[in-house]
């Protein structure tokens, strides 16, 4: 069971929201509408994560993103699921940037539909895990730049993949391969993108951080 903070302008969407997460057995501590209420909310309880929309009153621009950014510098490694409209690189980017990018998530709000995809997204996250929509994902690869132009496409293929919180296992289904192969091709990754890193946890953040920032 998580403890969650949900911040969401949308009465209707809020509301099944909060019967979505409570049938995955979840507690929703608190429901607010406002990036203001998402603050003191936040504060008040300290969720295991906090659920919000990007856009929210009152300018509906990137008050609740800019919230939840705010509150991963006051409670470090506090996990965010971001649910967006539209894809917004620039968002995703912000959000990516706050610690070290580990337990942050950013969907579509059509990702919602796909109800256990967001539930298992919504898990991941709160494990500290890195979790962006496919959608995303495929402009970012359109806007790559150096290093990732050193990378083949099969390794784009694996770090894409990777970068949507999939496992070794789901992405050798993925491309119909062996996990020793994604292995290999993963080790080419970090070679290629001068990772040295011994913790396998922050050579994949960080490969996939790279990867979404390039």
């Amino acid at each position: 069971m998580l403890r969650v903070v949900l911040a969401e302008d949308s009465v209707l969407l809020r509301e099944g929201l909060v019967g979505l997460l409570e049938r995955f057995g979840h507690r929703v501590l608190a429901a607010v509408g406002t990036a203001e209420e998402l603050d003191a909310a936040t504060l008040a309880h300290r969720p295991d994560i906090v659920v919000t929309d990007v856009r929210m009153p009152p300018g509906f621009t990137d008050e609740g993103l800019r919230a939840a950014v705010a509150l991963r510098g006051k409670l470090p490694g506090l996990p965010v699921l971001v649910l967006s409209q539209y894809v917004q690189r620039a968002y995703a980017e912000d959000l990516l940037s706050t610690s070290d990018g580990t337990g942050v998530g950013y969907l579509l709000k059509e990702r919602i539909g796909h109800v256990e995809e967001f539930a298992d997204a919504l898990r991941r996250v709160a494990e500290g895990g890195t979790v962006v929509d496919p959608e995303v994902v495929r402009q970012l690869i359109r806007h790559r730049r150096d290093p990732l132009a050193r990378l083949t496409a099969r390794e784009l293929e694996v770090l894409a993949l990777m970068a949507e919180g999939r496992s070794n296992a789901s992405v050798a289904e993925a491309l119909h391969v062996g996990e020793g192969t994604v292995s290999k091709h993963f080790g080419s990754i970090l070679s290629k993108l001068d990772l040295d890193v011994s913790d396998a946890t922050n050579r994949r953040v960080l490969a996939v951080l790279a990867f979404l920032r390039g």
